[in-house]
């Protein structure tokens, strides 16, 4: 506030103005923002990076950048980078300026570059069971970007992305399918879409089920044995000459092995369990049998 004095008579003066309020603010140290907040990003995508500054609303900012390849760093308080490319890779920082006052710099965020990925397709099977569905995973690396969504592709030409009519979706990059088909899928993200390039196809199949149903029988053939004896489990499929490839199933405590017989020496307590098999052609991976009726096996401890 302020008040004036007569220039020949010192006593005389004005009453005190009324107060006027003057606030004085230090801009907070600006920050380095990325829209997407991706700070690996690949090539052709499109990012912005921004420069604010909290507690300098208002002010009339000249911006300053110390950024990677940029020939001419712009002056206003955002960089448009449309379709990257690795030579935008490297650390941006920034600060404001407003006449001759001089923000702090920022610190610097990286920006990574790298070439367009590739989806990666995984199955779990190639070939659909008998009423049941085959589970696909889709997959970007490095696992560490993100911001992915998967779009699913069936048949080589077919440019539509299935929907939940032919797919069950599960967890973001999961989907479970039953029918046969080529299968691809994509990655994309950001608004336009950015797209991953396609993954490589899978051919998923039916499992068709043989008409032979396998038997398993026992050698001897007596149900209860006891411990220290050999007895060999053995699945027989009848009929043709076709080569066939063993599954068992059996909540015994020892698996037995992928072979059409299994022979147990010094038998033990931990064979005891149900035992059923079946088998897979050789000549075509998608024909199996049925399985067959389980077995019990029981082996008793004491001689």
């Amino acid at each position: 506030m302020c008040k004036s004095r007569h220039r020949d008579d010192s006593y005389s003066s004005t009453e005190w103005s009324e107060a006027f309020t003057l606030s004085v603010s230090i801009p907070s140290k600006p920050t380095v923002t990325l829209q997407p907040s991706w700070t690996q990003i690949y090539s052709g995508e499109t990012v912005i990076v921004r420069c604010e500054i909290q507690g300098g609303e208002g002010a009339q900012w000249t911006y300053e950048w110390r950024a990677a390849k940029l020939n001419t760093p712009p002056t206003s308080n955002e960089h448009r980078i449309i379709r990257a490319t690795e030579s935008d890779s490297g650390g941006y920082s920034c600060r404001g300026r407003r006449d001759y006052f001089f923000s702090e710099w920022s610190d610097i965020i990286t920006l990574t570059v790298s070439y367009k990925p590739k989806a990666k397709l995984r199955a779990d099977n190639t070939a659909v069971p008998v009423g049941g569905s085959v589970t696909l995973t889709c997959s970007v690396n490095p696992s560490s970007s993100s911001g992915w969504k998967y779009y699913w592709y069936r048949d080589e030409k077919s440019s539509e992305a299935l929907t939940t009519q032919d797919a069950v979706f599960h967890s973001n990059g999961q989907i479970s399918v039953s029918q046969e088909g080529l299968y691809r899928c994509r990655g994309g993200r950001g608004n336009p879409v950015y797209y991953t390039e396609d993954s490589q196809s899978v051919r998923i199949g039916k499992t068709v089920t043989a008409s032979n149903r396998p038997v398993v029988t026992l050698y001897p053939n007596w149900s209860e044995i006891y411990r220290g004896e050999t007895i060999t489990v053995r699945c027989e499929i009848h009929g043709g000459d076709t080569e066939w490839d063993y599954e068992w199933e059996t909540n015994s405590r020892i698996k037995a092995p992928n072979q059409n017989e299994y022979r147990i020496r010094s038998a033990s307590s931990s064979n005891s369990g149900n035992y059923r098999c079946k088998g897979r052609m050789k000549s075509s991976q998608h024909k199996t049998t049925e399985w067959s009726d389980s077995v019990t096996l029981t082996v008793s401890d004491s001689k």
